[in-house]
């Protein structure tokens, strides 16, 4: 998405970007701004006092972080910042909102982990000359649905991320736009409940909603002609597991143990839904379209292939 040059704050572009991508991804560092908006300089310093500038503006604030022995600073946008964003409509707008006490608590690891997994695809489609940008992905957009294990209720499937990207072979001539499902796991959660989202994702791959129309004094209920998720994707995205918080061995013995999991389950032996597991490691080292990706269920055979699935031209 291109960037306003200005905008109601009367920032700079470099500040405006900054201020765009605090308010897409709630909490970025400095060293994450850095690589998203200025990748071509060398240095910190420019996109520093930008940065200032937004600060003394008073559309962002920040928190110290202890890194490795230093202090990294972590930004967020105000009120008066998300309020400025939401003026222009560029974005579409959230209603959530950081606080110190937010950016500060038990979630920040898990939103820098979710950023530092969007950077990764960032990173490698500038390398691979694709197309994938600092607001190609949404955090925790809801997707709502039923299951008919529990009847009654209105569930809601929330990824961490839907991410964006388009993948182009210059020798072919085509530009294929993929779209992927995004989980950032920590090691914070049981294996069981990790499980549990796929679980959430084969309902949702499933799930056909009911039409309710009035006839005169009657009230008639039909099953609608496509999945939910037809509403919103020309295909269904491949879901991507990210896994990250621990030794590289522990992770690829995690990796097993949802591979075995997930294959005693029958609701996920029948699903449609493809799945893929990798370490952020791996993701930022070899790139999205290296094979490290373990497919959850069927056979554990890494392909390059894997993650390229049936998609729409761009």
């Amino acid at each position: 998405m291109p960037y306003p040059h200005t905008g109601p704050t009367g920032l700079g572009q470099i500040a405006q970007q900054a201020v765009q991508v605090l308010y897409q991804h709630r909490l970025v560092s400095t060293r994450q701004l850095h690589q998203l908006i200025t990748p071509h300089h060398t240095r910190t310093e420019y996109l520093r006092r930008q940065l200032h500038t937004v600060r003394t503006a008073g559309l962002a604030e920040t928190v110290g972080r202890r890194l490795m022995g230093q202090t990294e600073l972590l930004w967020w946008l105000t009120e008066k910042g998300a309020q400025a964003v939401e003026s222009v409509g560029l974005l579409p707008q959230r209603p959530y909102r950081m606080s110190p006490e937010a950016a500060l608590g038990p979630l920040q690891e898990h939103t820098l982990a979710t950023v530092e997994t969007g950077l990764a695809f960032v990173d490698w489609a500038r390398r691979l000359g694709h197309e994938c940008g600092p607001l190609d992905w949404s955090p925790e957009t809801a997707h709502y649905y039923r299951d008919d294990s529990r009847p009654g209720e209105d569930l809601s499937l929330i990824p961490d991320a839907v991410l964006n990207y388009v993948h182009s072979d210059r020798l072919a001539k085509q530009r294929t736009l993929l779209t992927f499902f995004i989980e950032v796991d920590r090691t914070q959660m049981t294996i069981a409940r990790l499980a549990q989202k796929l679980h959430a994702y084969a309902a949702y791959e499933q799930f056909t909603p009911q039409i309710t129309t009035a006839r005169g004094a009657r009230t008639v209920r039909r099953t609608a002609s496509a999945p939910a998720w037809r509403s919103r994707y020309a295909v269904f995205p491949r879901l991507l597991l990210v896994l990250t918080g621990a030794s590289e061995a522990r992770l690829e013995r995690r990796i097993a143990d949802l591979r075995s999991l997930a294959a005693s389950a029958p609701l996920l032996a029948a699903t449609a839904v493809r799945a893929g597991v990798t370490t952020l490691g791996q993701l930022r080292e070899q790139g999205p379209f290296a094979p490290i990706f373990t497919p959850v269920l069927g056979s554990a055979h890494l392909t390059d292939a894997w993650l390229r699935p049936q998609a729409v031209a761009a």
